[in-house]
């Protein structure tokens, strides 16, 4: 059987992107701006711009993410790069 949408059933409005800044853990949020800041620290020569980090829920160890689709183990989130410079003035 095909499903076939019907008029009543597609949506004619665009998909919107979700907000995650509401399902991320504050801690979480404070660390990858941490791993954020010190990277730019330790490599200011960098110019590269990360997409944002991911970051270990357990045990808040992170990397900075370069590539456009990221790979996360189970226990990892992501947070987007707009996520942590929000809190960065």
């Amino acid at each position: 059987m095909v499903y076939t949408p019907t008029p009543e059933t597609q949506s004619t409005s665009p998909i919107e992107p979700m907000d995650f800044s509401a399902l991320l853990d504050p801690t979480i949020l404070q660390t990858a701006r941490q791993l954020y800041r010190t990277y730019y620290e330790v490599h200011p020569e960098e110019t590269q711009q990360p997409l944002g980090v991911a970051i270990d829920r357990n045990t808040h160890r992170g990397k900075l993410i370069f590539t456009n689709k990221p790979v996360l183990l189970p226990r990892e989130c992501f947070v987007p790069l707009n996520q942590i410079e929000s809190g960065l003035n």
